[in-house]
């Protein structure tokens, strides 16, 4: 008989490979491969601190070389714009254009899960949130990776007002929307 975590282990692996030919039949019908995909949801959600390749080359555990064509592809089908951080003109930033957020609108990608979810007790699905999130964060403990957490959660989030908030690693003011983003330089807040 399997143990709790091979069990667990097996239906996330099942997950994420449906999820994934959800995303190749998705990507299949604009000519771009889930890579593509991914990219493009990931870039909807990061931070400004986030939106560079080697962010997305962290999140998403691919080589630089697959990330560059990636973002070559994506470029020259006017999904994502490149610009050079206005701070530092060495740093490469990455966002959506126009079309770029109206593909990912027009995709169906998780709307699924929203309607299956729905249909679980709300109790239910905080506590699977609660075992998924205490192991993935275990796991990328574990192997050093970055937690790209939701800014809000973040130890160095100091909320300042009503909509008002403040990074006190980057020392830098944020606004509401941006708390709901992920971020690379996310550090989960101390166990109590």
């Amino acid at each position: 008989m399997k143990s709790q975590a091979l069990t667990l282990f097996d239906l996330v692996e099942r997950l994420s490979l449906l999820t994934r030919a959800d995303l190749r039949q998705a990507g299949a019908a604009q000519g771009l491969q889930p890579v593509h995909l991914q990219v493009l949801f990931y870039l909807n959600q990061a931070n400004r601190f986030s939106n560079t390749p080697q962010a997305l080359t962290e999140y998403l555990g691919l080589t630089k070389g697959t990330v560059s064509q990636t973002l070559l592809v994506l470029a020259r089908r006017r999904l994502i714009s490149r610009y050079a951080d206005p701070r530092d003109g060495r740093v490469v930033r990455l966002i959506l254009t126009e079309g770029g957020t109206t593909l990912l609108k027009t995709l169906s990608a998780g709307s699924a899960w929203r309607d299956i979810v729905q249909t679980a007790s709300p109790a239910r699905v905080s506590s699977a949130m609660v075992v998924l999130r205490q192991v993935l964060s275990q796991v990328q403990a574990q192997s050093g990776k970055r937690t790209f957490g939701l800014c809000g959660s973040c130890r160095y989030n100091r909320r300042l007002g009503p909509r008002s908030y403040f990074c006190e690693l980057m020392q830098e003011k944020l606004g509401s929307p941006e708390v709901r983003r992920i971020c690379r330089e996310h550090a989960p807040p101390p166990a109590d």
